[in-house]
């Protein structure tokens, strides 16, 4: 028993690594998962991109069929879990003033104009706390992203981000949990 969670330890600590700078994260948003949800036909995609070394976070949306008119707006809202409406975290700078598009955007998040100065305030005042606060609700599912528009200014489609297991992270806690349960079955 001890060297089968002596392996498991090790399977988990090489997924970390394997794992460790970039951290993707997804979402699919719609009218139903917005707070409070509504009927809206709309849908979208987002893909978020968390770069750990570089400090960055990569954005990349794809929307159609908005029923509200054009986007009005469009953000990273944290850190609460779905169904309840949070802050604005990061404002998606430049975002498309359409009914369907593309977005894609290249945030730093060491610059304090990255963020809703109502986030920075909220957590703690500086870029690097506020970068803090954002990548902790990212990575325990506590951030959403959805597009406004003016039927549905509080938001029209709305998406939880969920962390994307890379396959190297996946491969390695397999190969782990695979030589655990070959140590076991040997001892035997």
């Amino acid at each position: 028993m001890r060297t089968f969670l002596i392996a498991l330890f090790c399977a988990g600590v090489l997924a970390t690594q394997a794992s460790a700078g970039i951290i993707n994260f997804t979402d699919t948003m719609l009218g139903v998962n917005e707070t409070p949800p509504n009927a809206s036909t709309a849908t979208g995609s987002a893909t978020v991109v968390l770069d750990t070394t570089l400090n960055t976070l990569n954005v990349s949306i794809v929307f159609s069929g908005l029923t509200g008119g054009v986007a009005s707006a469009s953000h990273i809202h944290c850190c609460v879990p779905a169904g309840v409406v949070g802050i604005v975290a990061l404002p998606f700078t430049g975002f498309p003033a359409t009914i369907s598009g593309t977005y894609s955007h290249l945030f730093d998040l060491t610059l304090l104009a990255t963020y809703n100065g109502a986030f920075v305030t909220a957590n703690g005042g500086t870029a690097a706390s506020a970068e803090a606060a954002l990548v902790a609700g990212l990575n325990a599912g506590l951030a959403y992203t959805n597009i406004h528009d003016t039927t549905f200014p509080g938001g029209e489609i709305r998406g939880q981000l969920a962390a994307i297991p890379e396959p190297a992270t996946m491969f390695l806690s397999g190969a782990g949990l695979l030589f655990a349960a070959l140590l076991r079955r040997h001892r035997r």
